[in-house]
């Protein structure tokens, strides 16, 4: 296990509904737990199926004896699989997103399923939770063999940096080569005076190219054993991500959204949660998770 360089937060959250689906999620969540050296929360959320104020006793005993006998075949996966720390089994009513926002705040990070790509509604927890949480959040695919890759999409927001050190610290955990991806042609989410540089490829890729270094130098500097591939490519984030993200275990994005009442997430973050074909991460800007603390 390596030792990160900063203090964590003490669990794991693990958003569990007993699928074969979330079995993957759930594999994921326990070795994120292990190789960090945190205790695992396994939430449930249970659900009425009647309109509010119907109360039926018998029936919202029996919903909780359900959820209750899935959080007991989560921890006895667990244990199977093996986890260092404890597992804290967590029943609760409510909307799944809503639940696991309220029990984020001690999190280090949030594990949940995913659809397969391209078949991933939009109403769905992996895409309705990064939006609203301060806290990382992992979106399981199902996954085979190890590759042995992480790829970071990176750009010249204030959440690139919270992406990068998240990425880095996964590649470092999980012994893996890192690959740092900027897809610097989105001339519609600059500022009027970098317009210019967009019809000048050369003045383009200098300026990029200067930010990029900045960005890496002190996170490799920091992970010097990590092995880092830097990618800097005059295309749209999404085709450059998608490309990248080929082969890929792990594709890493922070989330430059819209916050407020009714939180929507970033158009490319979006965009990698339903069409990405590997395991996905949207991490929050760091003064989000600072306002939050």
């Amino acid at each position: 296990m390596v030792a990160l360089p900063r203090a964590q937060r003490s669990h794991v959250l693990l958003g569990y509904d007993g699928s074969e689906e979330n079995d993957a999620a759930l594999r994921w969540a326990v070795e994120e737990a292990r190789l960090r050296g945190l205790d695992l929360t396994i939430c449930h959320c249970w659900r009425w199926p009647y309109p509010e104020g119907h109360v039926n006793p018998r029936v919202k005993a029996a919903i909780q004896r359900v959820g209750e006998n899935l959080l007991r075949k989560g921890a006895r996966r667990v244990e199977d699989l093996g986890v260092p720390g404890k597992v804290h089994p967590l029943l609760r009513p409510g909307p799944v997103s809503d639940t696991l926002v309220c029990e984020s705040g001690d999190a280090e990070l949030i594990v949940v399923g995913s659809h397969e790509q391209r078949q991933v509604p939009a109403g769905s927890t992996a895409v309705r939770l990064p939006a609203r949480t301060h806290r990382p959040v992992v979106a399981v695919r199902r996954f085979g063999r190890p590759r042995g890759l992480v790829v970071v999409g990176v750009d010249g927001s204030e959440s690139a940096d919270a992406a990068l050190g998240f990425a880095i610290e996964e590649a470092a955990l999980r012994e893996c080569d890192l690959r740092v991806v900027y897809g610097a042609w989105e001339p519609g989410a600059v500022p009027d005076w970098e317009l210019p540089l967009f019809t000048d490829k050369k003045k383009l890729y200098r300026a990029r190219a200067a930010e990029l270094d900045e960005l890496v130098q002190p996170w490799s500097e920091r992970y010097p054993k990590v092995p880092l591939e830097v990618s800097l490519l005059l295309e749209r984030p999404r085709e450059a991500l998608l490309d990248a993200a080929d082969g890929a275990d792990l594709l890493v994005v922070g989330d430059r959204g819209v916050a407020g009442v009714h939180p929507l997430l970033g158009a490319t973050s979006s965009a990698m949660l339903h069409h990405a074909p590997c395991t996905v991460a949207v991490v929050p800007p760091r003064d989000a998770a600072r306002r939050a603390a």
